[in-house]
């Protein structure tokens, strides 16, 4: 058996764009995707502060040091840029795996930058 853990998240970063008018996805600065782990490509779940609204979409990689957070197609509906989000990734891993998993929670300062 397999369960879904928690893997990573950025903690409470702003968003900077919202792009109706694209495919799909979000773009993350590169160096978060880095800190917390999260492959291009990998599915996230986007969490808004300010609206309650949830969505599933997957990870693209935007300009390193940029800090860039762009909702991107039908998911620019559910944020505005200055909208504080979470992004979280999840990973299956066997019942043991995940007794000895240790989460990354990344914690971005007020301009997108990965706090060390």
């Amino acid at each position: 058996m397999l369960v879904n853990v928690f893997k990573s998240k950025i903690h409470r970063v702003k968003v900077t764009q919202a792009e109706l008018n694209y495919v799909g996805s979000v773009t993350i600065d590169e160096d978060m995707l880095d800190a917390a782990g999260i492959k291009e490509n990998e599915k996230v779940q986007i969490v808004n502060n300010h609206n309650g609204e949830r969505l599933e979409t997957y990870a693209i990689k935007g300009k390193r040091g940029s800090g860039i957070i762009c909702l991107n197609g039908a998911a620019a509906r559910k944020a505005q840029p200055g909208d504080i989000v979470i992004i979280i990734s999840y990973a299956w891993m066997t019942p043991e795996e995940a007794a000895a998993h240790k989460p990354i929670v990344v914690f971005p300062d007020e301009n997108n930058r990965v706090v060390k």
